[in-house]
């Protein structure tokens, strides 16, 4: 089990008059500051591995517990987790520790939020950093509806729809949750069945996950699923479905994103065995990435920065290390 520093609780003023909220911030090092956005479900332990990675090669590296997760503060308005208020976090988080800009890192949720900084607050954002999310716009639940034919069940990001339904179930399933998708990569086409049900497909492993089977090996350690397993069974679900609650009016403000053409530097990760999040998603970034650096990590899945550590590290590093 590798050491990860302790938070700190930083208190940011809310955007547009908002209330004040508080972020479980851990930093590790001292130079350029290098921020990690971490998805759903997890939290900034989920970069354990690249902190101390990053610091040692010269950087500042900063993981928060992002809105709604962990030990930071998890409003109760659904649209209190924009992307606007989303990034401004993390514009607020840098004003915090008098920090002019830095480079963003973010996987799965985090790397919406990670390719939203040169769009929203050009000024604060040195480059990005993209763990698996690549940098495309967000589709409609509509699009989503419409693939499923309307079987919202189906499919977990409409089934994420209606407060209340998913976390009621999820907050009583937490280890359950955790032991099952804390694991590697598995050949696509292994799981090809896990995601069939009654002949139709099937994206809604979370309302599954007592009936879905263990697919691929665990890489984390007891010890390191029970840090995510007493984190949400304190907090529970519910701030971290809530980003999925605001697709809709996010796609509405934010049509530049995945569209705009971004000049900073960019690096690209993806997995080759990620389900949600599928390598060829990414092949239209060189139109609207200027400069861009691309790596595909093999027969690795979803949780890509822990399953592959080293791998990840290696490729993070060395970019970081020529570009800043």
């Amino acid at each position: 089990m590798v050491d990860f520093p302790p938070s700190k609780l930083v208190s940011l003023p809310g955007p547009q008059g908002q209330p004040e909220i508080s972020l479980a911030v851990h930093e590790q090092g001292d130079g350029p500051a290098v921020v990690f956005c971490h998805g759903f479900p997890e939290l900034a332990y989920s970069w354990r591995h690249q902190l101390p990675a990053v610091a040692a090669a010269g950087f500042r590296a900063i993981a928060p517990d992002q809105r709604g997760y962990g030990g930071s503060t998890c409003p109760e308005r659904i649209e209190d987790y924009s992307l606007t208020h989303l990034t401004a976090d993390m514009a607020g988080l840098l004003d915090a520790l008098e920090i002019d800009k830095a480079v963003f890192v973010g996987h799965d949720w985090g790397g919406f939020v990670a390719w939203a900084m040169p769009l929203l607050h050009p000024e604060r954002t040195a480059g990005v950093v993209g763990v698996c999310t690549p940098y495309v716009g967000i589709p409609a639940t509509q699009i989503m509806r419409d693939a499923v034919g309307g079987e919202d069940d189906r499919y977990y990001i409409l089934w994420f729809q209606t407060p209340g339904v998913a976390e009621d179930f999820l907050d009583r399933r937490v280890r359950l949750v955790f032991d099952k998708l804390l694991r590697g990569g598995a050949d696509p086409a292994e799981l090809a069945e896990s995601f069939t049900v009654d002949g139709k497909p099937d994206m809604n492993p979370f309302k599954r996950i007592e009936e879905i089977a263990s697919m691929g090996e665990t890489f984390a350690s007891d010890r390191e699923l029970d840090i995510y397993v007493a984190s949400f069974e304190r907090t529970g679900f519910r701030g971290g479905i809530n980003w999925y609650r605001n697709i809709d009016r996010n796609a509405a403000a934010h049509p530049e994103l995945g569209n705009k053409k971004l000049d900073l530097p960019c690096l690209m990760l993806t997995a080759e065995w990620d389900v949600a999040l599928r390598p060829e998603m990414a092949a239209g970034m060189r139109a609207v990435c200027s400069d861009l650096e691309m790596h595909m990590i093999e027969k690795a899945g979803h949780w890509v920065q822990q399953e592959c550590p080293e791998t990840v590290n290696q490729h993070l590093v060395k970019w970081l290390e020529r570009r800043f």
